[in-house]
């Protein structure tokens, strides 16, 4: 019994040295792997951006405008009219503007001339730049609008063609596959989120030392967007 007692006790002896060495080993191979400048690095897995203006708000109607009023194959219906608008934001006018005020320095707008949805030069100049500047956003946002002069119905009729013009214009200018999976288009006629002179501040194709609201709202909003939906 003894001498059992003994040879169990010598065997621990053996086996702890054993475990000991083969775990030092171990360790020294996750060293060396480490350091070795000729190891296959690590992949880096690219994250979606998440800006800190991204609020729960923004995020609802992104999803929404995305889902609902544009994001469509070519030659399917695009955008949100005025009513759909109402639905698609959920909050009042000023709440919605207000979302876009962190943007100011990424987004710009487009001011039409009166009961026109033309582009002229100083239009496209700034609408190029604002689209080539994507910096990695995903979404290109078109908020299309119209200030109260003439019908309603003819106002609507405005910003749908305004926020069409721009669309249009990028299909013709930029060679990019993803484009239509990018643009998203609201046309708000002018029954909803009129933009006050707060925003006259913002990059404009207007006259600068000239700024009304019924410029401004004759106009079509762009900004990039990334936020992780």
């Amino acid at each position: 019994m003894r001498y059992a007692i003994h040879a169990g006790i010598g065997a621990i002896c053996l086996l702890v040295p054993l475990a000991l060495m083969l775990s030092w080993v171990h360790s020294a191979k996750i060293r060396l792997a480490a350091e070795d400048p000729n190891a296959a690095p690590e992949v880096a897995v690219a994250a979606a951006a998440d800006e800190s203006y991204c609020s729960a708000d923004l995020r609802k109607i992104l999803r929404r405008v995305l889902q609902s009023c544009g994001l469509q194959a070519t030659g399917e219906v695009r955008g949100c009219q005025p009513m759909e608008a109402r639905k698609v934001a959920t909050i009042a006018g000023a709440d919605f503007n207000a979302l876009f005020m962190p943007m100011a320095d990424r987004a710009g707008i487009i001011q039409f001339d009166s009961n026109s949805s033309e582009l002229d030069l100083q239009d496209i100049e700034l609408l190029n730049e604002l689209f080539a500047d994507q910096r990695g956003a995903s979404y290109f946002f078109v908020v299309a609008r119209a200030s109260p002069d003439g019908s309603a119905k003819r106002n609507q009729e405005l910003s749908q063609e305004r926020g069409e013009a721009v669309l249009t214009h990028l299909r013709a200018t930029f060679d990019d596959p993803d484009l239509d999976k990018e643009v998203g288009l609201l046309w708000l006629g002018e029954e909803f989120a009129q933009l006050d002179e707060q925003f006259c501040t913002w990059r404009r194709s207007g006259a600068e030392d000239e700024c009304h609201t019924k410029d401004l709202n004759r106009s079509a909003f762009m900004a990039w967007i990334d936020c992780q939906i």
